[in-house]
């Protein structure tokens, strides 16, 4: 039978003694608030502790990861705590803790949420949603929407995803109850609209569930795809999200966006006439229909879209230069009819009446121009019309606009 000598007892059990004692000195200076005296009892006795034995190490480990959380190391916290989570003898309050670690860090990152530092939030939110991720979906869609906010696209898509792919909605049941006497309804928990169902002085029970997000998710997963410039995954996205969701407006426009890109303006222009039921009085989007619409040749339906655009807002410039723009156009047909005639009297008598024709198209574009210039004098409203005014001989107008150019 083998013996353990009397010395090694006694080595062994002053080695034990003093990692518990100085593990101690250190929990209680933590206790007392004295965060940099604890962390300096761990560090000048590491070697120590990290040669303990399992009764000890995890309560090191556990006191590191509390000073870790204390200076805001949320993620050397999480780890140190992670490790230990499963040790018996300390599981109850280490779960408590990555509870409070959890509060940390989501109250971190509203804070740099504010302050704009939205990559640093996207991080803490992704950290609390790891801490548990059965329950905490949502910190993983804010860490999404943060992410985008960032302008972290590749980020924002793979939380998106994951979120798809677990089926997240987010949906939350409120509940509320109206105070008879008041006649004021109020929000309140689970547990208190049950006790407050048994009580006479309430009454309109009600429950209510919110949206759900996974329209959302996939729409965005959509926009993403297209931000990245990836056309075949963006649109195949697109379709998804509009079966769950067909009148959105951002679904509509990124279809439609792809699509422009893709050359398939015809396609964009049956989007537009969606987009434009959905949102009659958006002046963008009969601008861009306008713009499509012209390049398809349909001149006079181009036209009446820049108008409408104009009447919903007389401010729009590039409406009224791309309406000037597109009357213009006429001018090059006149032109070409001009240069093919001969000298003869009847050849004459056509290029006078191509020329009163090209004439009127500039009187036409002259009071569009005019309200142009009214709104902010637009320096190309200006050359333009400068330049239509010496060509009609109309030099009081001719000087009017050089006056404004030369202010």
């Amino acid at each position: 039978m083998k013996r353990i000598s009397l010395l090694t007892v006694i080595l062994i059990f002053n080695f034990c003694f003093s990692q518990k004692k100085e593990l101690r000195k250190a929990q209680k200076l933590y206790d007392s608030g004295d965060i940099p005296g604890a962390s300096q009892i761990l560090t000048e006795n590491q070697t120590l502790f990290e040669n303990s034995g399992q009764k000890i190490k995890p309560n090191y480990d556990f006191l590191r990861g509390k000073i870790a959380q204390n200076n805001k190391e949320f993620n050397e916290a999480f780890d140190l705590f992670n490790s230990v989570k499963e040790v018996v003898s300390i599981k109850d309050k280490v779960l408590q803790q990555l509870n409070i670690l959890s509060a940390d860090i989501v109250n971190s990152a509203i804070d740099d949420n504010g302050s704009g530092n939205f990559k640093s939030s996207t991080e803490k939110l992704y950290l609390a949603y790891l801490i548990d991720p059965e329950f905490s979906k949502d910190y993983l869609y804010f860490a999404a929407s943060s992410a985008v906010n960032a302008e972290m696209f590749d980020v924002a898509l793979r939380y998106y995803i994951q979120l798809k792919e677990m089926d997240y909605t987010g949906v939350v049941t409120k509940y509320y109850v109206t105070e008879i006497e008041s006649g004021v309804e109020t929000e309140v928990s689970e547990s208190e609209y049950n006790l407050y169902k048994k009580s006479k002085s309430y009454e309109n029970h009600r429950e209510e569930d919110t949206p759900s997000k996974f329209p959302e998710i996939v729409k965005n997963i959509a926009l993403i795809h297209a931000q990245l410039g990836d056309k075949d995954k963006a649109m195949a996205a697109v379709k998804e999200a509009r079966l769950s969701n067909p009148s959105d407006l951002n679904l509509i426009l990124t279809e439609a966006n792809i699509y422009i890109e893709l050359g398939e303006k015809e396609k964009f222009q049956s989007l537009m006439g969606e987009a434009i039921n959905q949102d009659p009085n958006n002046a963008n989007l009969y601008y861009n229909l306008a713009v499509v619409t012209s390049d398809l040749g349909e001149k006079e339906t181009a036209r009446g879209y820049y108008e409408k655009a104009i009447e919903i807002n007389p401010n729009y410039e590039n409406a009224y230069l791309n309406l000037v723009a597109l009357i213009l156009e006429g001018e090059q047909t006149i032109v070409e009819q001009m240069n093919s005639l001969g000298t003869s009297a009847a050849d004459n008598a056509k290029y006078d009446s191509l020329k009163l024709d090209r004439e009127n198209l500039y009187r036409e574009c002259v009071p569009i121009l005019k309200s142009l210039i009214q709104i902010g004098e637009n320096e190309d409203a200006i050359k333009t019309l400068m330049n239509i005014y010496g060509t009609l001989g109309d030099n009081e107008g001719y000087k009017e606009m050089k006056a404004l150019l030369d202010k």
